[in-house]
């Protein structure tokens, strides 16, 4: 199919973007990777009658180092430009972990960080781990800016806090606390489909051995990023013991998350694996805060 006819912009600056986007309100629809918004379009699920593509907006992209230890990065930097980047590698593991986890090559390769971000698909990797990492995000309109944290931004089943003539245009993603370490842990039907259900972790260790803060997320498991905040109350203070690992697992899956049942598996598969995804990530996670002491 054909989408629907829409009137096209194509902006060169992020002015000229939220000038667009103010004047057409929630008639506009933004282009950026385009790799879930076209082929919505195409089937006419999504019918905007104004487009405006961020493609030509040079300064939304790029990748800058904190002073603290942190990233920032815009909303239109592609997937394939984290993925490979070596100061990705160096400040955020787990993102650099999940980024070839992220569909095929080919739709990292237009795939773009706040384009995933803004679409919020609760299956997607970047939106779980936006949320694990703690990141914040910098909206602007014509009525000036505002700081989100991703565990606020997400508010249902592809939706987000984002208003009408609001724009993502920068990720923010802090260091994580020393003794810290990390996972990704997903089971899919095949290699680069969505997962059927996965788990972000990410924990830190006191100096005496003892878990000091715990955040696991999971996706494809609810109506948004779904943060085990239970299962982390478990592991609170407590050295990261098997039983007190798979005590915390089993809460995650059972207290945490609300999975749907659909055709490619029940709710019941999905908190099965929920179970088992959550220990092996906290494992992992607290293996390589170990390592680090």
């Amino acid at each position: 199919m054909k989408p629907a006819p829409f009137d096209y912009y194509a902006p060169t600056t992020v002015e000229q973007a939220l000038a667009y986007l103010a004047e057409h309100g929630d008639e506009a629809k933004v282009l950026a990777g385009g790799q879930s918004l076209i082929p919505m379009m195409n089937f006419r699920l999504v019918q905007p009658a104004i487009l405006v593509d961020l493609n030509n907006i040079p300064d939304l992209a790029y990748m800058n180092p904190d002073e603290d230890g942190g990233l920032r990065l815009g909303a239109m930097t592609r997937h394939h430009q984290v993925e490979v980047d070596p100061m990705v590698a160096e400040r955020m593991p787990l993102l650099h972990d999940a980024m070839p986890k992220i569909g095929y090559p080919q739709i990292r390769s237009r795939g773009t960080f706040g384009g995933s971000l803004s679409h919020a698909d609760p299956s997607a990797e970047l939106v779980s781990l936006s949320v694990a990492l703690d990141a914040r995000f910098r909206l602007r309109s014509q009525d000036g800016e505002r700081w989100v944290p991703a565990n606020e931004f997400f508010i249902g089943l592809f939706a987000t806090v984002l208003e009408p003539g609001e724009l993502l245009v920068e990720v923010a993603l802090p260091p994580m606390p020393a003794r810290s370490g990390w996972s990704l842990m997903e089971v899919a039907r095949r290699q680069h489909d969505f997962a059927l259900i996965g788990v972000a972790a990410v924990v830190s260790l006191d100096e005496n051995g003892r878990c000091q803060h715990a955040r696991m997320v999971f996706l494809s498991a609810g109506d948004r990023p779904m943060q085990a905040h239970r299962a982390a109350g478990v592991l609170a203070g407590q050295a990261p013991t098997t039983e007190a690992i798979r005590a915390a697992a089993e809460v995650a899956a059972s207290d945490d998350i609300d999975p749907s049942s659909d055709i490619h598996a029940t709710a019941e598969f999905r908190r099965h694996l929920a179970t088992v995804l959550a220990r092996r990530a906290l494992e992992q996670a607290f293996k390589r805060a170990a390592e680090k002491e």
